[in-house]
């Protein structure tokens, strides 16, 4: 199955994601869209929608490489600060958005 790598199509998956999916810091929720991490990360996710079912390991690996800034000198992995339960609702939100394509 092919899906276009389109804007729109980028803007929708990101606007999910940035409603969805947050990272813990010291017990509050920040929400990607509100760390600005969304659109840059439904750019990586995207191409994965082409593997049926979707690859849960890919997703992992995706979030260990994407690096977030912490204060102006540190930065860590997005996959330490999703929390796991959170990242298995990744996986969901990217297998729902397949089946709506």
């Amino acid at each position: 199955m092919t899906h276009p790598m389109s804007s729109e199509a980028i803007e929708k998956l990101a606007a999910e994601i940035g409603d969805q999916i947050y990272i813990d810091v010291a017990k509050w929720h920040l929400y990607l869209r509100d760390a600005k991490i969304h659109t840059s990360l439904s750019e990586q996710l995207y191409p994965l929608l082409e593997s049926d079912p979707i690859d849960a390991s890919a997703v992992e690996q995706i979030l260990a490489h994407t690096m977030v800034t912490l204060g102006e000198q540190r930065q860590v992995p997005l996959s330490d600060l999703v929390p796991t339960r959170i990242q298995g609702r990744l996986v969901d939100l990217l297998e729902d958005y397949q089946r709506n394509l």
